[in-house]
């Protein structure tokens, strides 16, 4: 339990260390599970995808984004997931959505007849996810109600439909290469008064365009792809004016657009879900950790940076979360009892009790502090609680040995 700090910068808060946890095997990636839709009167598959150090024990609750083509694109979001969350996005249970069976039946926003396939039944969709997924999800796992939507291509435009008809649904949207021509662009021109007329305040929304603006024609870029009025630039006009009428609506929603000119409709998955989590979650990465890494910086200084977090975070989340991971707490309370900064290494302890009370390895560390301080009153207190929290002999025979010396 101890994390023995000889020499260690602050890093910058980033914790991308968790994306390499040791694994019986090189990729691991999501539980499958499954559920019975009565909605959609068939059986879905999905797939979980927990932090790398995810603990089944502990009570705390995690942010949920769930994945469309979950069964296509879980790999690519588990990637970025693990080396970016900590220091740039939190951590978050994925939820991957199988859609390789009924894809343009659930996906896509309105009824096309002719069609080669059955389609336009993306709101009856909505209703499995709204009514029967999230509900089962919440029971079963440990999530809270922010949650973020990620879709590709079809994928993309139910994300878009669902922001429009439903925004109360999630908080994060991310529509990558979004299929916004379907239908002679019904769901664009049926946005236009919504996205007027409703407030998408605390709402987020990032959408992405690949390379590929007229498959017959390279003299076509995007600088005059809006001048074309061909069927081949239907696809990357109607994704330009939509985020256009979004940014001009005066609705409050934060929403940002990027272009990947080198990136195919096939290709543009990765760097749109990098992207997009990063400015999604841009308020969440850390900040003043110059701050926090220079020692001369009084204690008071530090637990201002500390409180201030604490309430960014609330704010966004709508409840209590710990400003930082327990791990770079313990770290800092360590580093600076080897500097002998005692009453900042005191401090961080402290705080880590504060903020997982629940831990074992908290009260081992401050125990720890007192046991190098030779108050081995406090020392065996705390002993004694991590004891109550895991009765293992390595907390037995530490009250053992405080007891005797205190």
């Amino acid at each position: 339990m101890k994390t023995k700090l000889f020499f260690i910068a602050f890093l910058t808060f980033s914790l991308s260390i968790q994306g390499f946890s040791q694994s019986n095997s090189l990729f691991e990636i999501g539980e499958k599970d499954s559920l019975y839709s009565k909605i959609l009167d068939e059986s879905r598959s999905i797939w979980i995808e927990y932090p790398s150090n995810f603990n089944p024990n502990s009570s705390r609750k995690y942010p949920v984004l769930y994945l469309l083509d979950g069964d296509a694109l879980l790999d690519i979001v588990s990637t970025v997931h693990r080396y970016y969350s900590g220091g740039f996005i939190p951590e978050m249970i994925i939820v991957g959505i199988a859609n390789n069976e009924n894809r343009t039946r659930d996906l896509t926003t309105s009824k096309i007849e002719g069609f080669y396939t059955e389609n336009g039944e993306a709101e009856k969709f909505t209703q499995f996810i709204e009514k029967e997924l999230i509900p089962f999800i919440e029971k079963k796992h440990p999530v809270t109600q922010y949650r973020t939507l990620i879709g590709h291509s079809y994928g993309g435009l139910f994300t878009i439909n669902t922001l429009i008809h439903h925004r109360d649904l999630f908080q994060n949207y991310l529509a990558i290469d979004p299929s916004l021509d379907w239908d002679n662009q019904k769901l664009l021109k049926a946005s236009k008064d919504i996205l007027s007329k409703t407030d998408y305040a605390e709402k987020s929304l990032f959408i992405t365009l690949s390379g590929q603006l007229h498959l017959q024609n390279s003299a076509i870029t995007i600088d005059n792809v809006m001048e074309d009025s061909t069927d081949f630039t239907l696809f990357a006009r109607s994704n330009i004016e939509f985020f256009e009428l979004a940014k001009q609506s005066n609705n409050n929603l934060n929403s940002e657009w990027r272009f990947y000119k080198n990136d195919l409709h096939g290709t543009v998955p990765l760097p749109s879900v990098m992207d997009g989590l990063i400015y999604l979650f841009d308020w969440f990465q850390m900040e003043n950790t110059a701050v926090i890494n220079d020692f001369e910086t009084p204690k008071d200084t530090i637990l201002s940076v500390f409180r201030t977090r604490e309430a960014k975070l609330k704010k966004h989340f709508d409840y209590a979360v710990p400003p930082y991971e327990e791990e770079l707490i313990n770290m800092l309370g360590y580093m600076y009892l080897e500097i002998q900064q005692l009453e900042k290494s005191l401090m961080f302890f402290q705080l880590n009790i504060e903020y997982y009370p629940n831990s074992v390895n908290v009260y081992d560390s401050i125990a720890d502090y007192y046991e190098a301080q030779e108050d081995f009153k406090n020392a065996y207190k705390n002993a004694k609680k991590a004891f109550e929290i895991d009765d293992s002999d390595y907390y037995k025979e530490r009250m053992k040995t405080f007891k005797k010396k205190r």
